[in-house]
């Protein structure tokens, strides 16, 4: 049997960070829970804002959370009241003396963000757009972003079939056994008339090499 295993996570510590980076002694269960419930809240309110990660820091009673989008625009709206707004519904899940704040963050290229590949693919597919025309077409906008390799992939009742089955595009190279490669993923599920379609994204990037320690004199 062919054993998977995500990744990103395969990569921790390597060539990809946490999204979520503290520590602590005592009530993990609780801020791992209020993590997890912000990162939702914000993917779901902003869902029109293109948003590839969301990043929670800790340190002491300060928190950071840092919205890492490919249209700013919508985040921070006129005259910044879109942060005003998105600071006051957070300020339920941190309750007591905790001190927070928004940081907004611009993807540079968002054609090599697996997530925002995902995003596009979902809204085709919930417009009933043919699936293996999204398929080409999101191949070719990695294509054209200087991507290495990608592979797409769609699982459900494709065209209202009766029977589901999965259907996926590659091209380039993929791979997923090196630590060093530069390889992002992204998942999903597009709403349809027939049920869920799953949506999976992997974008080969290139090679990372950690720069050397310069020779002490």
């Amino acid at each position: 049997m062919g054993q998977k295993i995500h990744p990103i996570g395969f990569r921790l510590g390597t060539t990809t960070e946490w999204t979520s980076k503290w520590f602590a002694k005592r009530g993990f269960h609780q801020l791992l829970k209020q993590d997890v419930e912000v990162k939702k809240y914000i993917k779901t309110k902003l869902r029109a804002a293109a948003i590839a990660r969301v990043e929670v820091e800790r340190s002491g009673n300060a928190v950071t959370v840092t919205i890492v989008t490919a249209k700013p625009g919508i985040v921070i709206g006129r005259g910044g009241a879109g942060v005003e707004d998105l600071k006051k519904s957070l300020s339920k899940f941190f309750k007591g003396d905790i001190k927070f704040r928004v940081n907004i963050q611009e993807v540079s290229n968002p054609s090599l963000v697996a997530q925002l590949v995902v995003q596009n693919m979902i809204e085709q597919l919930e417009k009933r757009l043919p699936f293996r025309r999204i398929l080409k077409q999101s191949i070719e906008q990695v294509k054209k972003g200087g991507g290495q390799g990608v592979k797409v992939m769609v699982a459900g009742r494709l065209n209202g079939a009766d029977i589901a089955r999965t259907e996926s595009l590659s091209w380039g190279k993929l791979p997923l056994q090196t630590l060093r490669a530069d390889v992002d993923f992204g998942r999903g599920a597009a709403l349809t008339t027939y049920g869920m379609i799953g949506v999976k994204v992997w974008i080969y990037r290139g090679e990372i090499f950690h720069k050397k320690a310069e020779d002490k004199e």
